[in-house]
């Protein structure tokens, strides 16, 4: 499989180990009591894509944190599904995870390192050397059936170049990964994905070169799936995002801090009307 980067520091540090398939459900199990959306398909991505940069601590016998550190070449890499479990947060198990991940994208000479960070998290992140770049937002629509079931097509070879304009550095693998199991929209100038969350239906990514497109794309998509609860993170800097939002009947829910570890980097966010998810950029 290809892959986004196999982040290897050499030595893990005592209490630190790799995730493998066999800690999905307890990995699915942190992310829940956390009251995320990720689902098992989520973290089986993350382990397929970023195998050397899923890491772990136990504690009693089972796994009680993780991190994530999902790269994308040399030029920027994602930290993401920073968790611990409810009994065992302020022992530091966190920050020796993302410690540890920093460590792994610096022996690589990655560039930059971003995370989206809760208000909980980012005096950790500013401990570690991470500043702040910008905000994200969860915005929610509710409902209950599920999202669109049919499958789409991306097209990488037409929308690379758009996501790299946008997003700034090369993801391609992960969103083809992705695209497996997300309904896929697409025209010449603008993608779509919406897949199953845990709890909701996820839309994003969504990259548009014009705001008009990007309307397009997203409204057919809610009106295929017109009961369906929804979560869709966005950048409001982008305001015709947020105002397309409000349009559907989206509020905001949550407010995180985009964060940047290392050297600058900014794509077009005014074509980036749906992030991927806060553990992929």
């Amino acid at each position: 499989m290809t892959r986004s980067g196999s982040p290897d520091s050499g030595a893990i540090p005592t209490g630190v180990r790799r995730l493998c398939k066999g800690d999905l459900a307890a990995a699915v199990e942190l992310s829940a009591l956390a009251g995320w959306n990720q689902t098992a398909d989520d973290w089986c991505m993350l382990m397929d894509l970023a195998p050397q940069g899923c890491f772990g601590i136990e504690s009693d016998g089972a796994l009680v944190a993780t991190t994530t550190l999902l790269c994308y070449g040399q030029q920027l890499a994602w930290i993401g599904m920073v968790l611990t479990k409810p009994d065992y947060r302020g022992r530091g198990f966190a920050h020796t995870l993302v410690t540890h991940a920093l460590h792994a994208a610096d022996s690589m000479g990655v560039k930059t390192v971003k995370l989206d960070a809760t208000d909980q998290g980012q005096h950790l992140y500013e401990r570690l050397g991470f500043e702040a770049e910008g905000s994200i937002e969860r915005w929610s629509r509710p409902g209950s059936a599920s999202p669109p079931a049919d499958l789409g097509e991306f097209d990488s070879n037409q929308l690379k170049e758009l996501d790299v304009i946008a997003f700034g550095a090369d993801r391609l693998a992960m969103l083809v990964e992705l695209g497996k199991r997300s309904h896929v929209s697409t025209e010449a100038n603008a993608y779509l994905f919406a897949r199953a969350g845990r709890t909701t239906a996820y839309l994003g990514p969504c990259v548009a070169s014009d705001s008009q497109t990007a309307c397009t794309l997203i409204t057919s998509t809610m009106m295929k799936s017109s009961s369906a609860a929804w979560s869709w993170d966005l950048l409001p800097q982008n305001h015709n995002a947020a105002a397309l939002a409000s349009d559907l009947g989206f509020t905001r829910q949550r407010l995180l801090t985009r964060m940047r570890r290392g050297e600058k980097l900014r794509g077009r966010d005014d074509m980036i009307f749906a992030i991927a998810g806060f553990e992929l950029g």
